[in-house]
């Protein structure tokens, strides 16, 4: 259950932050509703996380894939296209994720 509610942290979290630039800085009201309800389900599933796994891990996981996510979805629907050193970073990122999931003994498996 530990991963499912990570997941369900993440995808809360990138809805959350996606619409925050069809908020249009809070003035449109449904997307800020989804901004404020996003990100409350996120940490309630983020801590439901922290039972079980490290903070430190959990944020790592959470964060790293929250960026790889916003930037796939910056690109398909603000047509906001990351350059190279962007992408190599992100390639960075997500071969962090894995190492500490693969690798890591701090979180269980």
């Amino acid at each position: 259950m530990t991963y499912l509610y990570l997941a369900m942290a993440i995808i809360a979290e990138v809805t959350a932050t996606s619409a925050l630039k069809a908020s249009a800085e809070f003035t449109k009201l449904m997307p800020s509703v989804v901004v404020v309800a996003g990100y409350g389900i996120s940490f309630y599933f983020f801590t439901l996380v922290l039972r079980v796994m490290p903070v430190g891990i959990t944020y790592a996981i959470w964060a790293g894939l929250g960026i790889v996510l916003v930037v796939i979805i910056g690109a398909v629907l603000y047509k906001e296209i990351p350059d190279v050193p962007a992408l190599i970073g992100i390639t960075f990122i997500i071969a962090g994720v894995v190492i500490i999931n693969v690798l890591s003994k701090t979180i269980h498996h």
